[in-house]
Order: structure tokens, then sequence, then C-alpha cells
């Protein structure tokens, strides 16, 4: 083959593989909503510079024209074509505002404005992004590979992973066709009944009319977003700052049974809903918080932390001091909390004021979460009329509080822990499984129809879709490396929960997904993993983004713990793609060398680097869950590199082992091990065995 057609072949292959890892679901419900669009007399507002720019215009002369079938035209603008307003803004204004004050001059409450780029740096488009939100539009982005500034601005964004940009521009225009494709076949769907529809309810939008059946769903009123890609969530509730302080114990007090608290730093994060809020922010969602601030030095701090997260806030005001609550802790245990103002103050008497606002968010959210602490934000009526609308278009998932509200109408599904649901359904009980479900069952029926999700603090949760059925148990896995800081845990849970039905997951995967998630959190230290810097990569149900970033710093705490009372850390490295007899044996082998084993697994990039495109078979999430229910392995960290190298030096593994294929040749890890103190060995190989003769046998048979 002549180097020309190896390039040419290699180009084709790159671009399947990005073609091949497009969000459909999202350009989708993109093409559904566009004609939704153009039904309400909105209009599509498009940017985008150079090879972008041309696609922009290319998308609008779709819309405006047609695509593949006879329709109404679309008011659609892409806005470098304003040669005109293009050169006299970038004069008296510079470039950095050529699109942003175009959109604030066309756009308007609920028109779309789509920023398109390679990169996801223009500033130009960053600028667009932030006038699109203050003037109420719906911003979404068509971007190359995630993370990049851009997508963290929009409310959604498709992204196409590709080393080029050429490569992501020639995605854009299937994107593009698709979401054209999508709109002609709504429209065409809709036909005359959409017209009617519309013609008596021209304010309304298309989705708003259809939630207002009284037989509808729970939560079906919009599209729901793709599972594995950013959504839009809205947290309602109570929020107060939190303080830790962390000092050591050495002695009593003299005069009184009383232990004494030495030195120590104290650190501040939020709490309540507002903790809530951060969590979902770094797990790469776009965050609003609806809240009740008060006007004073901890209200700032507060907004201050909130705004360093990118978390939105929508603020109904206090009538008083906002909330303080501190923890004392000392040798990886709480000692004591202080609630500094136990006496809730009332909402601001100008909360009325911030009810629009809060209407507009709740509307445009994929997924609400009621965090409810018993202060008042949840029984505000005009708030909870709100979130009975909201409940009707989207998942809404309400985590009570024994002083709280009760949750309103269509509420999806409800998160008491054990204690809570005994004191809400006034029962009593020792925690056990079935005193846990029997709970679940009595809140059921107390506040249904709604589904129960009872969490059970280190042993997981249960589902209770109907209290006269079974309910779904998901157990947890224990937090390794020691003892467990679950602040926050229950908050983490939640948010997720409603993330992953707002991404279209079942029930039950959204809870066990939420579960998993939780134990990473734990296990990752819980509120000091806040210390970390956030992981702005796309939200993920399996063991990349914030998931991976948890399991990473899961397995070196892990490492930290063993090595910190003299035990011995080990280590084995692999795709493990077809996990087979040879890979158990190799496992069970390399255990009995030491205290913990933890296995470095090639991420799916990784794998297709080393193995070809048509590697993995399974993908990572997969193969690590897999991994993790082995008795011989205590944690798995998946590793991007083409090398374990970056994965070894921050394990400082005392033993790192390789299978018996490799006996007699150099093994590339060895140097880099044994700089770190540790040593390389190789156990017995199981013959007869390889993934690469299992695919190649299934292929052939």
């Amino acid at each position: 083959m002549t180097a020309g057609v190896t390039t040419t072949t290699d180009y084709l292959n790159r671009l399947i593989s990005s073609l091949r890892g497009l969000d459909v679901s999202r350009v989708s419900d993109w093409g559904s909503r566009l004609a939704e669009l153009a039904g309400n007399g909105q209009r599509l507002l498009v940017a985008g510079n150079g090879g972008s720019a041309a696609q922009a215009q290319h998308l609008t002369a779709e819309l405006v024209g047609r695509f593949q079938t006879e329709r109404p035209p679309m008011s659609a603008l892409a806005l470098h074509a304003e040669t005109s307003s293009v050169t006299a803004i970038s004069n008296d204004y510079g470039y950095e505002q050529v699109f942003a004050r175009q959109v604030r001059a066309h756009a308007r409450p609920g028109d779309i404005v789509l920023l398109m780029s390679g990169s996801g740096r223009s500033a130009n488009l960053l600028r667009a992004a932030e006038a699109a939100r203050e003037v109420g539009a719906v911003t979404w982005a068509l971007t190359g590979p995630a993370p990049n500034p851009l997508v963290t601005l929009v409310d959604e964004a498709v992204t196409v992973t590709a080393q080029a940009t050429s490569t992501a521009q020639e995605c854009h225009l299937v994107v593009i066709h698709l979401m054209c494709a999508a709109m002609d076949d709504a429209i065409a769907a809709k036909g005359s009944t959409a017209a009617d529809a519309v013609g008596s309810h021209p304010s309304a939008p298309l989705s708003s009319l259809a939630a207002s059946s009284p037989s509808e769903p729970v939560g079906e009123g919009r599209p729901a977003a793709a599972p594995g890609v950013r959504t839009n969530l809205v947290v309602v509730g109570d929020a107060f700052l939190d303080r830790d302080h962390t000092g050591r114990v050495e002695r009593v007090a003299s005069d009184e049974p009383a232990l004494v608290v030495s030195g120590g730093t104290t650190r501040m994060r939020p709490g309540g809903a507002a903790l809530a809020a951060v969590m979902s922010a770094r797990q790469g969602h776009a965050v609003t918080l609806v809240t009740a601030l008060g006007e004073d030095a901890v209200g700032d701090q507060l907004r201050t932390l909130l705004d360093e997260a990118r978390v939105e806030v929508v603020d109904l005001g206090l009538d008083g001091p906002t909330a303080v609550k501190t923890r004392i802790r000392a040798a990886a245990r709480t000692l004591m909390m202080l609630d500094e103002h136990d006496v809730c103050p009332p909402i601001g008497r100008e909360s009325d004021t911030a009810l629009p606002a809060a209407r507009r968010v709740l509307t445009a959210a994929d997924g609400v979460l009621v965090s409810d602490y018993g202060r008042g934000v949840t029984a505000h009526t005009g708030l909870r009329d709100l979130l009975a609308e909201a409940a009707r278009r989207s998942p809404l998932v309400w985590d009570p509080h024994p002083r709280g509200a009760v949750p309103v109408a269509h509420t999806a599904v409800v998160t008491p822990n054990s204690r809570e649901a005994r004191v809400i359904a006034s029962r009593p009980g020792s925690g056990a499984l079935s005193d846990d479900v029997e709970a679940a069952r009595a809140v059921g029926r107390v506040w249904g129809p709604v589904q129960v999700v009872l969490t059970r603090q280190e042993h997981g949760a249960v589902l209770l879709s109907d209290a006269d059925l079974p309910p779904l148990v998901v157990p947890a896995k224990a937090a390794a490396g020691g003892k467990a800081d679950a602040c926050g845990a229950g908050d983490f849970f939640a948010g997720h929960l409603a993330a992953m039905l707002a991404c279209g997951q079942l029930p039950s995967e959204a809870v066990a997904s939420a579960v998993r998630a939780a134990s990473e959190y734990v296990a990752a230290g819980g509120p000091r993993s806040l210390a970390h810097r956030p992981d702005n990569g796309s939200p993920t149900t399996g063991p990349s983004g914030a998931g991976r970033a948890a399991a990473v710093r899961g397995a070196v705490e892990l490492a930290e713990a063993v090595r910190a009372r003299g035990g011995t850390v080990v280590a084995a490295g692999g795709c493990f793609d077809l996990l087979h007899v040879g890979h158990v044996r190799l496992l069970e082998q390399a255990r009995q060398l030491g205290d913990c084993l933890i296995v470095c697994l090639n991420s799916d990039d990784s794998m297709s680097r080393l193995k070809g495109p048509s590697r993995p078979v399974v993908p990572a999430a997969q193969r690590a869950l897999v991994l993790e229910a082995l008795a011989s392995v205590d944690s798995v960290l998946v590793f991007d590199e083409d090398t374990p190298d970056e994965a070894i030096r921050a394990l400082r593994p005392s033993i790192w082992v390789k299978g018996g294929d490799y006996s007699g040749i150099g093994i590339p890890e060895s140097k880099l091990v044994g700089s770190l103190g540790g040593r390389t060995v190789v156990v017995p190989f199981v013959a007869g065995w390889s993934t690469s003769s299992l695919i190649e046998s299934a292929r052939t048979r």
C-alpha cells in the first residue's frame, strides 16, 4: 500500500471513529426543538469563526430555505454574515464583542443561540454565550473535543472527539444535516394538529401544551438528555456555610471531662443545597441554585464560593443572617457540630421579584433537585407552585428533611435516609434492611404516588417503585483506605440521581449509578475532595470524568493507607479486554504477594492506540466493574496514557506484577518501579489463553 493510500485510509478511519462518538440522541432532540421554535415564531441565531462561520451560514440557509421537504421558512440568522455590523462593532467595541452585541440586539427569551467552534475557546463566542444567558435565550454549542471553556458556559453541547480540527468540522456538517432532517420529521409528524395547537396558544411551546394533560407520566414533558452528556440541572433549597475545623486531641481538660482540641486548620465550603449544587457542577453539569441568602458577610462569602464553582444563583433573599454550621474534627472523626442559627429567619419580603428568574431556570431545566434542609425555602408558596409546574416537565427529585415541607405533586422520586424515613412515616426501626424496606413502603403511602429511594449510608440504597412491589436493593462498595468522612454523601447521591434521570436513565439504572458515584465520593475523601481541582469534563456514568478522578484518588489513598500501616502495595497493569482464566490466575497470584492489589487499566483511547481501532471490545467502565468484582482486586485505576508510568508514579507500588509470558524478556516498567523503591516480578503464565485468540475464535465460529 502506498503512503498516499495509507494516509487517506487513516484519515477516513479517524473520521469514522469521531462520527461513531456523536451524541445522536442530543442532535435529534435539537432538531425536534427547532421544529417547536419555528411553530412559536421564535428564531435561531448562529455564530462561528472561519470554517465554523461557513457552516453557520450553511445551517441558516437550510432553515430559511429548505433541507429535504417543503415546510414554512424558519427565522435563522448567521451573525458573521452581517458584514456592516461586524465591521462597525469590531471597530468600536473590539472583536471580542462582535457576536455578543448582536445577540443582545436580536435575541429574545426563548430564542436559541447556537455557537460553533472547533476549539471552544474563541473569546467572541464566549462573550456571546454570556450575552445570550443575560437576555434569557437558550444556548447551544457545537465544538471539538471537551472539556473546553465554551461547553462550560452553554446550556447544552454536542462535542466531537477528533485529533484534527478538519475532522471536527466535517462532523459538524453531519450534525447540521442530521438536525435539519430531525426538524423536518418533527414538523411533518405534528402536521395540522400542531399548527392548530400553536394557533390557539401562540405563546406556549409545544412541550408545555403536551405537559398540560393530567394523565401525562411524571417528568415526560420535555425531551430527556442523552446519557453521558451535560445536563441543565436546577437545585432548589436551603443554603448555608459549612466550616470544618480539624485539629488534634492529645489530652482531656483538667477541670471537666472534655476533649481538648488544639491547633489545626479551618476550611469553609458551601453547605446544604449549596453543597449539592457545587458537587453537581463538579460532575460537569450546568447548575443553577435557587435559594435564599442573607445580606451579610457570610452570605457574600457563600456567593463567592458558588461563583468560583460556576453555579448560577437565583436569590430569594433572607430577612436575617445566613446560617453557618461548624464541625470540630480530630483523628478523622467529628467530635461536635455547632449550628449558629438554629432559628430560621423568614424568606425576604422582596422574594416575589426573584420568582420570574426562578420560573425561567426551572422551565429550561432537564432535571430538578429539591435539597430541603427545613429552613423555609421549600415552603415558599410561590416557589412551590413553580416546582409543581416543573415536576410535570422534568424529573424532580426531592431530598427531604424531617422539619421540611411536603414534596409537591408529580415529584418523581423522594430520597430520605433511614432515619428521615422513620420520622416521616412515624415508624420505629433499627436500620436493618427489612426495617428500611418497610419504612420506604410507609413513606410511599404517606406521600404517594411517588417512587422512594431510601439511602442506607455505607449499605447503599433501596428503590421502591411501588409500595406493593418488591424493592430493588443496591449495595454500596465500602470505602477503602481507612476511616471515611461521609459528610455530603447524601447530597452527592441525590444530585447524581437527578442528573441521571434527566439524562433519560431508568430509575433502577440511575439509583445504581448514584450509589457507585456516592461511594467514589466518600472513597475520595468526602468533603476533602472539594479541595481538589474540579474535573471539567463531560458527566459520565463510568470511570471517566469526575467518576474517574474519584477512582484515581481512591486507589492512591488506598496505597497510602496500606503503606502507612506497614503493608505491601502490589500493582498490575493491562487491558483486560475480555477477562479470561489467565487474567484471573494472574490477579490471584499477584494479590497473594502483598496486602492490597491495585489494577492499572488502559482506558478505551489508550487501548485503541495500543491494539488498533477495533479494540476495546468491552468499554473501560465495564472492564473496571468486572475487575472490581474479583475477590483478588482491591481497586482499579484507569489511565489514559500509552503506558502506566504515571499511574505507577502515583501508586509507588512495592511490587509490580507481570504475567509469565514476559519471562525472559525486558519489562519496560522495571526501571521506573525500581527508582521508586519497588520491585518487578513475574508470576506463572497460564498457557493457551489470550484475548486476541478469543476474539478470533468468536469471529470464525
